[in-house]
């Protein structure tokens, strides 16, 4: 668990089950301590323990792994796609998973991943619909309002359902379904990308000290990564 303020951590659990934070809640309400927001993946897990003990928090649901998720689809449907092509379209197709998952700002020039990318989407219409549908999900987290974020993703979410295209219609599912947590970044501005970055701090230390044997100092050693300026008590 992190101080998104502070960068401070502020618990470190046994295990990754919901148990493995039950001392982080008993230690919450002895310290009255006040969460006025917290930033979590889409997981039912996460979900359930925010509603169950932190009831009065704003739920934002990191925009990150919702991109994450889209991804992951449409590098699924190019896989499906590819097995359908003839030949000389798998030549087209082939290589080009990253192109498509690249930001376009980011594609190479001195590579030509842009004519590449551009002539695999002129190949197959659906390819580029959900290409293009990829680029107007970032837009989401972008607009200026939350009234404007909530338009736009209704908006995403009907053109979705109307393109005829499966991975499409169930990821509008899943959007719908968590629009209230994805919409509250409007009200709290945080993700989890602190706790990635945290966290791969400590896979570093692990791979420099191979490991540690005494999982209490090694506990320490996470809690030492930041300076703590608030802490719990209790």
């Amino acid at each position: 668990m992190l101080n998104l303020l502070t960068g401070a951590v502020v618990f470190v659990g046994d295990g990754k089950g919901v148990d493995a934070l039950k001392p982080f809640w008993k230690r919450l309400r002895r310290s009255r301590a006040r969460i006025e927001a917290v930033a979590t993946d889409r997981s039912p897990a996460y979900i359930r323990a925010v509603r169950d003990n932190i009831r009065g928090a704003v739920h934002v649901f990191d925009h990150f792994p919702v991109l994450k998720l889209f991804n992951d689809k449409l590098s699924a449907f190019r896989r499906q796609l590819f097995h359908q092509l003839t030949a000389q379209g798998q030549k087209l197709l082939k290589g080009t998973r990253w192109l498509l998952l690249k930001n376009p700002q980011n594609l190479d020039p001195q590579k030509k991943e842009r004519q590449r990318l551009e002539r695999a989407l002129r190949l197959n219409e659906p390819l580029a619909l959900v290409y293009y549908m990829k680029e107007d999900l970032r837009q989401i987290w972008l607009q200026p309002s939350q009234h404007a974020a909530r338009l736009f993703l209704e908006d995403w979410l009907a053109r979705a359902r109307v393109a005829g295209i499966a991975m499409l219609e169930h990821f509008a599912d899943t959007l719908h379904q968590h629009q209230e947590g994805i919409l509250n970044y409007y009200k709290y501005a945080i993700s989890t990308g602190p706790l990635e970055g945290t966290n791969t701090k400590i896979q570093l230390m692990k791979r420099q000290a191979y490991g540690y044997r005494d999982h209490a100092f090694f506990k320490l050693k996470i809690l030492g990564l930041h300076e703590t300026k608030y802490a719990l008590v209790g």
